[in-house]
């Protein structure tokens, strides 16, 4: 379901544009930083998921849903109450030059539609048309193709060697230096200037090497929840990058681009342990997909009209909280079930599990 919705969602961005500036709407620069991690995380967590009981799952589920979903919430009225006060001053500004040139207002309306056309939306019109072909930076997808590839190959050789063997293991560690070696390059790039993150627009921004190993560490992080809870790791993902200043629909872009990888990597290993009904996941992935499509548009549609993007914020925390919500009352409900049959609950074998 992840997946589809993910590449439902990664078809309609990866034509958009950047809401203010002249880029695409995912930032390559930030997929590259994260994506390697988050597919290394994806990898660890499910052989967690593997070895921990489902309680265990379901609570650790719970606590992290309602904890991002407040964050993200947070962070919403936060964006709101700025948007808030940008339209006031736009407002403002625009009756100081309504009364200041009440005369020439008639003669010079085109000239100040399209000069102060960030004020009424109209500049989205005079903006060029940007082909496909030129929207994407390729390089960087290459890049993220290649650990995906090469880390979805480690996993399939994983899968025909005998678990817990020395083979198995060192499949397993190879899987670290591919991930790890993509994301310190970004990261030495982005301490030398060589990169930068794009879409923060012209705020100057000196990254502490501490503090860019720490956002891969949260990579890791989102990705081991994600493998362990069957999600793609985008819930932690997308509030980290709000903290980062990243405007939300290029942070909701660039999450769900990243969560693709993640989440397609996520299938195919729950599916290469068996633990994958597949006609159930079609049907659910097809439902996904048709509900990206069309959230997208409707989203979309309602930011031009408002003019908040704070609005995907609210979204994204909502889905969080709902989640939290439906998900944890469908594992504490199996739990009781469980503990009613006194079934085993302890942590399992990771060497001894058959799939």
């Amino acid at each position: 379901m992840v997946t589809g919705a993910a590449a439902a969602t990664v078809c309609y961005n990866i034509r958009q544009r950047h809401p203010s500036l002249e880029l695409p709407l995912i930032d390559y620069d930030l997929a590259l930083l994260f994506q390697p991690m988050l597919v290394l995380g994806i990898s660890i967590g499910v052989g967690f998921n593997v070895i921990f009981p489902d309680w265990m799952i379901t609570i650790l589920l719970i606590i992290v849903f309602l904890v991002m979903s407040s964050k993200s919430f947070l962070k919403g009225v936060q964006t709101w109450k700025k948007e808030t006060i940008k339209k006031k001053e736009a407002g403002r500004q625009l009756e100081l030059n309504t009364k200041d040139n009440a005369v020439e207002v008639k003669t010079q309306n085109e000239e100040q539609v399209t000069t102060n056309g960030k004020q009424t939306g109209s500049n989205e019109s005079k903006k060029p048309k940007v082909s496909l072909i030129d929207n994407i930076c390729w390089k960087e997808l290459g890049l993220l193709t290649a650990v995906w590839v090469v880390i979805l190959a480690l996993q399939i050789a994983k899968n025909y060697s005998t678990t817990c063997s020395v083979e198995y293991w060192v499949l397993n560690l190879l899987q670290i230096p591919v991930a790890v070696g993509v994301s310190s390059y970004e990261v030495i790039c982005l301490y030398k200037g060589r990169r930068k993150i794009a879409s923060k627009g012209d705020v100057a921004v000196t990254w502490r090497v501490h503090k860019l190993l720490i956002y891969c560490g949260f990579g890791v992080l989102a990705g081991v929840l994600g493998g362990m809870l069957g999600l793609g790791g985008g819930f932690i993902l997308g509030p980290l990058l709000l903290e980062m200043g990243i405007p939300p629909q290029v942070s909701s872009a660039t999450t769900t681009f990243a969560m693709f990888f993640s989440a397609s990597m996520s299938v195919i290993e729950y599916y290469l342990l068996k633990r994958f009904p597949v006609p159930y996941a079609v049907y659910l992935a097809v439902v996904a997909t048709i509900a990206a499509f069309v959230g997208q548009h409707v989203v979309g549609k309602v930011i031009k009209i408002l003019g908040r993007a704070s609005i995907i914020i609210f979204i994204l925390s909502g889905m969080i909280f709902g989640s939290a919500i439906s998900l944890g009352g469908i594992g504490i409900a199996k739990m009781i079930k469980r503990i009613e049959r006194k079934e085993y609950m302890g942590l399992d074998d990771i060497c001894s599990y058959q799939p």
